[in-house]
């Protein structure tokens, strides 16, 4: 069965996530295909990618990554994701690629 999959870019500037950037792709493989897929084009897919605003404090002030890393430990990270998900019209639990990039260099694995 075909499901969009989505390469998903936290944009940190000096410790700070500023933004983020998505790209979606249907595919109707195997979780294992689709992870490697995603991983294969992360850094190719930067350039093409949505851009999608990053979550500001009541002061405007943008989330440091470390405060991210928490949420993402406890697999609360998502939340920060949904207009992404909305925009591609995702299901729940979405299978996704989750790549940084810091300072502007991309991390990809």
């Amino acid at each position: 069965m075909s499901e969009t999959i989505l390469n998903i870019y936290l944009i940190i500037e000096n410790g700070y996530v500023v933004g983020f950037k998505s790209k979606a792709y249907e595919s109707d493989e195997g979780d294992n295909q689709k992870i490697k897929f995603l991983k294969e084009h992360a850094e190719s897919d930067f350039n093409s990618s949505y851009s999608f605003d990053a979550p500001t404090n009541k002061n405007g002030n943008f989330m440091k990554y470390k405060s991210f890393s928490k949420l993402e430990k406890h697999g609360m990270h998502y939340q920060l994701f949904e207009e992404i998900f909305s925009k591609f019209n995702v299901p729940e639990n979405p299978l996704v690629c989750v790549t940084p990039v810091v300072d502007g260099e991309i991390y990809a694995e």
